[in-house]
């Protein structure tokens, strides 16, 4: 059971970073979150991956007042999916016909669902973007759904500011991971005792 877990954990973790490349090449516009990791990387001059691992752990301090304690797939994601974003990047050569480009955005879209399913089914805690959400809610009292929308925008109106990609694909991203999580997590879900708080898929599940 704790090899499958494992095993689930770091899959997962390895394809989120990789779909997030995919993402990048496709040139169709990113997820919120990764908005403002493309804007600060543009601004900074860092790598991509790099600038997600920055923003994990700095995201992470924000917990401390919200009383979060981040588990053990908190802090791999922390740091996994910046290096895999970095070598999807390092091997993904970018695309500019259309055709390719809605090629590779589906794909993205698709290893991304897969890779929330199996990161979040492993039970292994959340990521740092998805426990500030959910700490947010339960500190305040709103909702999971308004908490994800108010951080969401906020950082896609930063990521758009610094000169981070919107367009198409953030709304593809918005509408379609939802639905997609919702249907592929029952099909990875590991029985532990962690398993019972996994109630609604983030949009940003990183």
């Amino acid at each position: 059971m704790m090899t499958r877990r494992l095993v689930q954990l770091f899959t997962g973790l390895a394809m989120y970073g990789i779909s997030l490349a995919m993402f990048i090449r496709a040139g169709l516009g990113l997820d919120p979150w990764d908005v403002l990791h493309q804007g600060l990387a543009n601004r900074s001059g860092l790598s991509i991956g790099v600038v997600v691992i920055a923003v994990s752990f700095l995201v992470l301090l924000l917990w401390i007042p919200l009383r979060q304690m981040p588990g053990f797939g908190t802090l791999c994601n922390a740091i996994l999916v910046g290096v895999f974003a970095d070598i999807g990047l390092a091997v993904i050569p970018p695309v500019t016909h259309l055709a390719a480009q809605i090629g590779l955005l589906a794909g993205a879209v698709l290893a991304n669902a897969v890779a929330s399913a199996l990161y979040i089914g492993a039970g292994f805690g959340p990521g740092a973007r998805d426990g500030l959400m959910t700490g947010l809610a339960r500190r305040t009292g709103w909702t999971v759904r308004f908490s994800r929308t108010l951080i969401e925008v906020t950082v896609l109106a930063a990521g758009w500011l610094l000169g981070g990609s919107v367009g198409v694909g953030t709304v593809v991203y918005a509408l379609a991971i939802g639905p997609l999580v919702h249907i592929l997590l029952p099909r990875f879900m590991v029985a532990t005792s962690q398993s019972s708080t996994v109630k609604e898929p983030s949009a940003s599940t990183c």
